[in-house]
C-alpha cells in the first residue's frame, strides 16, 4: 500500500521540508521560501487527490467511462491565487523591513526594536530632557 501512494509521499516530504525551513531559519526570506514551498506541496496533493486512474478531464463523451473529480483543481486555482498574493505581500514586507532596519534576519530586527523599546524607556524615567 506504501509502495502504491509513493507520490502522496513525495508531496508529504515537500510539505515537511518547507514547514522544516519555516520554522528553522530566521531569515525572513528563507522563511517565504518555506512557506511558497508547503503551499506547492498541499497544491500538489488536493490536485492528486482528484486523479483517478484511468480518468479523463470531466468532458461528457461517449468513450470516456470514468472522469477525474474537477473540485480540487477548481480549489488550487484559487489557492494559488491567494498563495501568490500572500507571497508579493510578504516580499514587499521583507522589503520594507529591509529598509527600516537594514537586515532581515529576525534576530538582528527584534534586537534593534528592544534597543529602541530601551532607549524610549530610559528618555521617559530621565524625564525627557538632556
Amino acid at each position: 500500500m506504501i509502495a502504491s501512494h509513493y507520490v502522496y509521499w513525495i508531496f508529504f516530504a515537500l510539505m515537511l521540508t518547507g514547514l522544516y525551513v519555516v520554522i528553522s531559519h530566521g531569515n525572513l526570506l528563507k522563511k517565504l521560501i518555506g512557506l511558497t514551498l508547503f503551499q506547492v506541496g498541499v497544491f500538489l496533493f488536493y490536485v492528486g487527490l482528484g486523479k483517478r486512474d484511468g480518468g479523463s478531464a470531466p468532458i461528457v463523451s461517449d468513450e470516456v467511462e470514468t472522469y477525474s473529480h474537477p473540485l480540487p483543481h477548481v480549489l488550487i486555482l484559487t489557492a494559488i491565487v491567494v498563495g501568490v498574493a500572500t507571497l508579493a505581500v510578504g516580499l514587499a514586507l521583507a522589503v520594507r523591513i529591509f529598509e527600516a532596519y537594514g537586515t532581515v534576519e529576525e534576530d538582528e530586527v527584534l534586537d534593534h526594536d528592544k534597543a529602541d523599546h530601551m532607549a524610549e524607556r530610559a528618555v521617559e524615567r530621565d524625564g525627557g530632557g538632556p
